[in-house]
């Protein structure tokens, strides 16, 4: 049977994710847009970044990775889950029929 396996590289400035015999799908930004008021997570990445500067004062942007560390497991765990997402939105087919394995690399 054939697997797929999703690799992700976390880094402090970007997140890279690969599907084996894809290459790199995902490139964006390590960023999390996050409210204060209700902790929910409003975006992941680039549109995350787009936010900084933007939004009012209950809206934060949070780098979930600072100096090589995973500085906030939350928002870190939010924008793995967004990648992992985006995958099986961009290739449904090839995640169809098997669970994939995920294989994660922090700094």
């Amino acid at each position: 049977m054939i697997t797929h396996d999703i690799g992700i590289d976390l880094g402090t400035a970007s997140t890279l994710v690969s599907l084996n015999k894809q290459g790199i799908i995902i490139n964006e930004p390590s960023v999390v847009a996050i409210n204060k008021l209700t902790g929910k997570v409003l975006a992941v990445g680039a549109e995350a970044r787009r936010m900084i500067g933007r939004t009012p004062a209950n809206i934060v942007a949070v780098k979930p990775l600072e100096d090589g560390v995973i500085s906030d497991f939350d928002s870190t765990e939010a924008m793995i889950r967004y990648f992992i997402y985006r995958v099986y939105e961009e290739f449904p087919k090839l995640l169809k029929l098997r669970k994939p394995r995920v294989i994660i690399g922090i700094p």
